[in-house]
């Protein structure tokens, strides 16, 4: 099974939550918090949820959001 984690560029995040929307585990959130833009900023409620799948990334039209993912064999 795979293991994933999701980094976010928060300062260039638009907040437009295309990125919840396509998670297929729902784990990824908006917070109250915002940028210095203004944006409410997202956050990953459970990481060991996360398989690295990149829909978020590939979603994301900014390209704020990188995914890792380790391969456990």
């Amino acid at each position: 099974m795979a293991k994933g984690r999701i980094e976010f560029d928060v300062e260039q995040c638009k907040g437009c939550q295309l990125c919840t929307i396509v998670c297929p585990f729902n784990i990824i959130h908006m917070s109250n918090t915002v940028n210095k833009k203004g944006y409410k900023i997202p956050y990953v409620t459970n990481s060991d949820l996360c398989t690295g799948c990149a829909n978020c990334a590939v979603m994301c039209p900014d390209s704020v959001i990188t995914v890792y993912r380790l391969v456990k064999v």
